[in-house]
């Protein structure tokens, strides 16, 4: 009887484990590729301004990155795509892996200039 007991109780243990593994990794963002676009510009005034009008509806994100951005991919509404860790610079990596999904980060410096990011998905 003692020995079921103890069974029950070490499966149990290794359910709690498990779970709290798996609850774990969701909650500290380990995500393999992020999805996200971009609006590069030459100042943290221009981003700032930038955000602003995007929060206020004023101009969505893309045209704001077809108009605005920089950056060739700028044609694209600033859609980069998929990408994994180690592929983008570090700051830029940090924020879309740390941003939430289906929202515009703080503007972000890189030796490019400055970013805005929107993370569009997250796998």
């Amino acid at each position: 009887m003692l020995k079921k007991y103890l069974l029950i109780l070490v499966l149990m243990i290794g359910m709690i484990f498990t779970t709290t593994a798996k609850l774990g990794a969701k909650m500290s963002n380990e995500f393999n590729q992020v999805r996200a676009a971009h609006i590069l510009v030459a100042s943290k005034q221009e981003a700032d301004s930038l955000k602003q009008k995007i929060e206020k509806n004023e101009i969505s994100f893309e045209e704001a990155a077809k108009q605005f951005s920089k950056c060739p991919s700028g044609m694209q509404g600033g859609d980069l795509g998929y990408f994994g860790r180690g592929m983008m610079v570090k700051e830029f990596e940090v924020a879309s892996f740390d941003g939430e999904a289906g929202k515009v980060t703080e503007p972000v410096q890189t030796q490019f200039g400055w970013h805005l990011i929107k993370v569009i998905d997250k796998q």
